[in-house]
């Protein structure tokens, strides 16, 4: 089968695209990974190439030896994704230690995966360890979650709460809350292990002053929830210029009723009197 034409970059080429539409992935910014199902290598098994160089990951994830992911590449625009998907992304297999790659599709023309590839490979294995259905990392730049870490302090407890009462969906779509990550230099272990260490405990995790980090299963259900994220911030943002303070809001009350039609566990730290 012709790789570029199977569900699932398709599904990735998509996803990038839509991010890109809503201004969240200027020039090179941002990133995308994969964890491809062990019945779509088969469909385009032959189309990979195995002989290809290894080269060091920069950490080490012996939870996901042997596996293939479908990367977005260093320095390449998610704006041309779609226009050239050889030079833009590629797949790659890690070796049976955890501690190396090698690229066995794409990137064609010398690119290598994105920098941030210890940060999403540590979260991949944090996040399968966890649940095996996990397959999707998402970084991006959302412009209001980026503008709320200048002004709200950077805890977790404080934007989860502000992110939840600015829509009624929030406390659904993200149960667990967002974790908080301070300023630190992008692409390295130590920014890597602060966000695998959150990522243990959420699904979201706010680089203060960068973006977004998310996971999910599918690209939908990743997608929607970056998106939601950011939603919710923008309201808060319009919020905050038309206010200080707020009339009403959802209480903890509200959100322990919404807790129970929605079958969802809201964790008792965020549902604090303000």
């Amino acid at each position: 089968m012709e790789i570029l034409k199977t569900q699932f970059i398709q599904g990735f080429m998509r996803m990038c695209s839509d991010g890109y539409k809503l201004g969240w992935h200027e020039r090179n910014g941002g990133n995308l990974t994969y964890r491809i199902k062990v019945g779509e290598i088969a469909l385009i098994r032959e189309g990979l190439d195995e002989t290809t160089e290894d080269y060091p990951i920069g950490t080490s994830v012996p939870a996901l030896a042997n596996e293939y992911f479908l990367v977005t590449g260093s320095g390449k625009f998610f704006r041309n994704v779609d226009i050239d998907p050889l030079d833009s992304i590629g797949i790659i297999k890690i070796d049976t230690r955890g501690e190396n790659y090698k690229i066995c599709w794409g990137l064609i023309n010398g690119g290598k995966p994105t920098s941030e590839l210890p940060s999403h490979l540590m979260n991949h294995e944090v996040k399968k360890l966890k649940n095996e259905n996990y397959r999707v990392i998402y970084h991006c730049h959302a412009t209001n979650v980026i503008a709320l870490t200048f002004i709200l302090p950077l805890k977790d407890e404080i934007f989860t709460r502000e992110l939840w009462e600015m829509a009624t969906e929030c406390p659904v779509v993200f149960p667990d809350g967002v974790g908080v990550v301070p300023w630190m230099v992008p692409g390295g272990r130590d920014i890597a292990i602060a966000t695998s260490e959150l990522m243990k405990k959420y699904d979201v995790a706010i680089w203060a002053h960068h973006g977004i980090f998310c996971a999910g299963s599918d690209f939908d259900i990743t997608f929607g929830l970056a998106h939601t994220v950011e939603k919710s911030a923008a309201i808060l943002v319009k919020m905050l210029s038309m206010s200080s303070t707020k009339l009403q809001t959802i209480s903890p009350a509200n959100f322990k009723l919404l807790a129970k039609d929605f079958n969802v566990v809201l964790p008792e730290k965020f549902l604090f009197d303000k």
